[in-house]
């Protein structure tokens, strides 16, 4: 007999605030570098993602209507909440390390990223666009000079549902970087987790749920890309796309996806994920906000 018994965990989806299981019913077993089973997570299908994205765009007013101070104070918590679930996540991310660099997909730039240093970049990154939400209209809306008795203001608002494909490497922190942004901005955002390690995604929502992150702000999907990345695109309701590690055919999908609705897409190439100055710019957040001008009399 063992001395102990390991239950593996299953993880669940995150939608509207809660962990519902897929409701394809599928799910899949996760093995580590070594081969050892770690965890099981669920399948989403085609009707879990409009379940996001209906939970996302019934959020959303109320999330973009919250004073910009208190959305940094949100993001800035879970900064606190991920920090608290560091070993936890630094472990997901080592189990399956060999695996993530063997893809190549941000191979040069996470070579030498330790999951510690990972983890540790994530929360600094959430840091940070708590920061930029009420400080990024200053930067990106303007007061602008013209002709006649008139003030003629440019401002900031946020496009409303925007679906983040995140990364196969680095699982944490390319997650991270692709949500604070639009989140920041008053966003719902639907994410479609990496494929190779979904684990910290799923833990993500676990970290949502404890950070005063309203209902159906964030939801996320563990998931194969190929069988919803199509969806994502063509979905009339999704507003924007922010991708990243996706194949040169997926590019394409997604971008065909504009036809649909219009949506806004940014596709990121090649990032280097680590690099503060690259990745903590408020020009992150501008794909994913609309600008409107405002004339206004003036006293002569």
């Amino acid at each position: 007999m063992p001395d102990r018994l390991d239950v593996l965990k299953t993880y669940k989806l995150f939608i509207d605030g809660k962990f519902p299981r897929t409701e394809s019913g599928r799910s899949w077993p996760l093995n580590s570098a070594a081969g050892e089973p770690i965890a099981h997570l669920s399948l989403a299908s085609r009707k879990d993602l409009r379940e996001g994205v209906e939970a996302a765009r019934r959020a959303q007013p109320g999330w973009a209507g919250a004073t910009p101070y208190n959305r940094g104070q949100v993001l800035y918590r879970m900064a606190e909440m991920l920090e608290g679930k560091r070993d936890e996540l630094a472990q997901a991310i080592a189990s399956l390390a060999p695996a993530r660099s063997a893809k190549g997909k941000g191979r040069q730039a996470t070579a030498s990223l330790t999951p510690q240093d990972e983890v540790s970049l994530s929360i600094d990154r959430l840091v940070c666009f708590a920061g930029w939400a009420d400080k990024y209209a200053q930067v990106l809306g303007c007061n602008n000079p013209v002709a006649g008795p008139f003030y003629n203001f440019t401002i900031t608002e946020p496009t409303g549902v925007v679906a983040c494909i995140a990364p196969d490497s680095p699982s944490l922190l390319g997650l991270i970087s692709l949500l604070a942004p639009p989140l920041c901005a008053g966003n719902a955002v639907v994410v479609l987790s990496g494929g190779t390690n979904p684990i910290p995604a799923a833990v993500l929502g676990e970290v949502c749920a404890t950070s005063d992150v309203p209902a159906g702000v964030v939801n996320i999907l563990t998931g194969m890309r190929g069988e919803l990345l199509g969806f994502v695109a063509s979905h009339r309701d999704i507003d924007a796309i922010h991708a990243a590690g996706v194949s040169t055919d997926e590019r394409v999908l997604v971008e065909k996806g504009i036809a649909e609705n219009l949506k806004r897409v940014k596709v990121h190439a090649q990032t280097p994920w680590t690099d503060a100055a690259a990745c903590h710019s408020p020009w992150w957040i501008e794909p994913f906000i609309e600008f409107k001008t405002i004339w206004h009399p003036a006293s002569v």
